[in-house]
């Protein structure tokens, strides 16, 4: 076994390394969310932390790590006979990315107990990291089945296996530990408010500091036990530090003031549920118990909010973590001392900056910006006036303006791919997945995983008295086992192909064509797409940001996109399909889903409109699934937008019949390239 980096050796990243010992003191707290971009030493930390933690008593043999003062009495190993203990190291188990459901959970002998009538079961990850440390490295990229295991898990301090009637459960009480890049995608707020903390990280920009990160890491390359051996007596104190404040940790007061000030700082900063208050209340307990203090101070209360609030605020995916430290001092004075003002809490009136510490890709509004759109605004009336005019009044002519704020995002209508696919898990379209509901059967190809149980016993049945079948048991040989096929929800690749030209630039439309595509951004985080943004405008097309799992990078893209000049409409398709053709080699198996935003016009080089229609159909001979989202607004309308979306062989919808409340109707399945008009 490989020697750890010592967690004393590590240079900087405070917060990271408090934020683990606090949990070290007290696992009541939760666990630690770890966010920051790759080189950051976030694995090096977590790995590391197990060398501190102390010992674990088990009862002699059991797999599932029963403690002999108190032991399950349901521990699929038990009943445990009163024994002496054993202690041994508390383990880091490392759950990977690509992990299935039978190596998190364990795995029965579905063939044993069918024949046998006996749970022969196999323990899975969670029964390893019971009194430990569940680690989960890149968690924002994590299979959301394995999301739900760990949820009800986490929730319940047990893990359940059944399949078939046959049940096991076993207790799993661990310290979870995620590290993940924003960059890649963010998590389901769901398992977000799981973590009883988040910590930031990044590279220091001091020279000296990364001099020294470098030198240590050189050094333990180079001779690993020697490195180890020269912090042995750091790491001996630490330790020591921790259990004394194990010790202490029961004793410390935290006082009816103390509590009023983390009951009043939860509610001024809106956060959903009291479980930020709980959380609250033990990491302000664990910092008095780590400094060495009986008494929690409003110190503790400031620092426990830091570390426990920021990402149990976010409303949407677009929002960053943070809180405003002015608004947060302001509330702990205002909650702290006196004992009257308990009514005006929350934010006194109209946002004033206090929210904003994490900024966010939705951005506040200013001057009238939040205007819905409507079919008859006064200052865009949509009817195509040559290129190059200044048909909007303000507008400059083929000028570039600059970019707008979106409107407010709403809850879209969904759009999915036709047909039945076998892609990444999700939530938009059909597809044969691992999870789901029961379709049929099939002879398994290699590992027994989702036994159709009747379709089994059906193929065993007729042999039983060939078979000399004697007792209550059937005989079941290997040929009778049946795999169930399921049908479940996909995720796909949603490329958007939003116009940015001169005839998209009046204000409030543009701003409402970025809060439909927000909207629809939204969508696919929850519906756990990929997104791709190509933008036209002036001459050429562009790819903003290729496909990624961060949705909120492309909110961070669309919200700086300028507007203004020609409309290189057959540019912006081409970049798409040019897009899509590599996406397929990367990923065969995500099936794409096309949205153009546009009002339809082509305008620029020769023959636009026809240029436009060609790649149209390009899309369609290649069978991509389209949807057109019609920006065209007033009193007089072209149909443009129409007439691009039968190029596609796809659909066209409004603005308004994008909304899910809107009466307007929307066919559910987006028709198919190819298909019959």
């Amino acid at each position: 076994m490989s020697t750890p980096y010592p967690f004393t050796a590590i240079v900087g990243q405070d917060d990271l390394r408090l934020g683990l010992l606090l949990n070290a003191v007290s696992p009541a707290v939760g666990g630690v969310l770890v966010r920051g971009e790759k080189g950051t030493a976030k694995s090096t930390a977590v790995r590391a932390l197990a060398a501190l933690m102390p010992e674990v008593p088990v009862v002699p043999g059991c797999r599932f790590s029963c403690d002999p003062g108190s032991p399950d009495p349901a521990c699929p190993d038990g009943p445990h006979a009163e024994a002496a203990g054993v202690s041994r190291a508390a383990r880091t188990v490392e759950l990977p990315v690509g992990a299935s459901e039978d190596r998190l959970v364990g795995a029965l002998d579905i063939e044993r107990a069918l024949s046998e009538g006996v749970k022969a079961f196999e323990p899975g990850l969670l029964a390893d990291a019971h009194r430990g440390i569940l680690y989960v490295d890149e968690v924002n990229l994590l299979h959301d089945h394995l999301v739900d295991l760990l949820l009800d898990a986490a929730a319940m301090g047990a893990s359940y296996v059944e399949r078939e009637g046959v049940s096991v459960r076993h207790a799993a009480r661990f310290l979870l530990v995620g590290t993940m890049n924003p960059e890649e995608g963010e998590l389901r707020p769901q398992l977000l408010d799981r973590f009883g903390l988040t910590v930031e990280v990044s590279a220091s920009r001091d020279t000296d500091e990364r001099v020294e990160v470098v030198r240590r890491r050189l050094a333990y390359d180079d001779d690993p036990e020697g490195f180890a051996t020269r912090w042995a007596e750091e790491e001996g104190a630490l330790r020591e530090r921790i259990a004394a404040a194990r010790v202490l940790l029961p004793r410390v007061v935290l006082s009816d003031g103390v509590l009023r000030q983390i009951a009043a700082t939860c509610a001024a900063f809106e956060v959903d549920g009291m479980r930020a208050d709980i959380v609250m209340a033990r990491t302000a307990t664990a910092l008095a118990a780590w400094a060495g203090r009986e008494e929690v101070t409003a110190d503790d209360v400031r620092q426990a909010a830091l570390l426990s609030l920021p990402h149990r605020r976010r409303r949407n995916p677009f929002d960053a973590p943070g809180l405003d430290e002015d608004k947060l001092d302001r509330t702990l004075d205002e909650a702290g001392p006196q004992e009257d003002g308990s009514d005006d809490d929350p934010d006194p009136g109209p946002d004033g900056g206090g929210d904003g510490g994490g900024g966010g890709g939705v951005p506040p509004q200013a001057d009238g910006d939040r205007t819905p759109p409507s079919a008859s605004q006064s200052d865009d009336t949509s009817s195509p006036a040559p290129e190059g005019t200044p048909d909007t009044p303000g507008r400059p002519a083929g000028g570039e303006q600059q970019p707008v704020a979106a409107a407010e995002p709403f809850r879209t209508k969904m759009l999915s791919v036709p047909g039945l696919g076998e892609g990444a898990a999700g939530r938009r379209s059909r597809a044969r997945t691992e999870h789901g509901r029961t379709t049929g059967a099939v002879r398994p190809q290699g590992a027994l995983t989702k036994l159709h149980l009747a379709a089994t016993v059906q193929a065993a049945a007729p042999h039983q008295r060939v078979r000399g079948r004697s007792g209550r048991g059937l005989v079941v040989r290997r040929d009778d086992l049946r795999q169930a096929t399921r049908e479940g929800r996909e995720g796909n690749l949603v490329l958007f192909v939003v116009d940015a030209s001169g005839s998209m630039a009046a204000r409030q439309r543009m701003s409402a064509v970025k809060g439909a595509v927000l909207s629809l951004l939204l969508d696919a985080y929850q519906r756990r797409d990929k997104v791709g943004l190509v933008t036209f405008r002036g001459k050429e097309a562009d790819v903003a940001l290729p496909p990624t799992s961060s949705v909120d990078a492309a909110a961070a893209r669309l919200e700086s996109l300028p507007t203004g000049g020609r409309t290189p409409l057959a540019a912006g398709l081409l970049k798409a399909h040019d897009v899509l053709r590599v996406e397929r080699l990367r990923d065969p198996s995500r099936r794409p889903l096309l949205v153009v935003v546009t009002d339809g016009r082509a305008t620029g080089g020769p023959e636009p409109v026809a240029l436009a229609g060609r790649a149209g159909r390009l899309h369609r001979s290649e069978g991509t699934a389209s949807v057109v989202v019609d920006c065209e607004s007033g009193y007089v309308r072209l149909g443009l937008a129409g007439e691009l979306a039968r190029e596609l062989g796809g659909t066209a919808v409004t603005l308004d019949e994008l909304r899910a409340d809107s009466i307007a109707g929307l066919v559910k399945d987006v028709t198919a390239a190819g298909r019959a008009a």
